[in-house]
């Protein structure tokens, strides 16, 4: 169980200790990213030699938490507590272009007796 601010948010399909005791639909966050030109060539030269290219790891892992927290903030405006199901996909726009997308399902949930 994760905490974004005053959202918890799980991967599974409920809260553990929790029920969830209205859904109040879909959310989600998309962000679309590209490296700049010396980001590109960096990555290119890389990409000859093999290995890790960390110039696409750091934007990757931006692109991810700038998608969470638009699927938070989207949650949020339907006045959620949690978000279950949360899921992350990925896909590319071009050769040098990558949507990242955050979703799930928005729920208020309450602790169990």
């Amino acid at each position: 169980m994760e905490k974004h601010g005053d959202i918890v948010y799980v991967t599974s399909n409920y809260v553990p200790g929790y029920r969830a005791v209205e859904t109040l639909g879909f959310v989600y966050g998309l962000t679309v990213r590209s490296r700049g030109l010396g980001g590109q060539i960096g990555a290119g030269l890389r990409s000859i030699v093999g290995g890790e290219i960390k110039e696409y790891v750091q934007m990757m892992e931006h692109s991810r938490q700038e998608a969470l927290d638009r699927m938070m903030d989207h949650a949020r405006e339907l006045g959620a507590n949690a978000v279950i199901s949360v899921r992350f996909d990925s896909d590319s726009i071009s050769d040098i272009m990558q949507e990242i997308l955050a979703y799930g399902t928005a729920v208020i949930i309450e602790p169990e007796e």
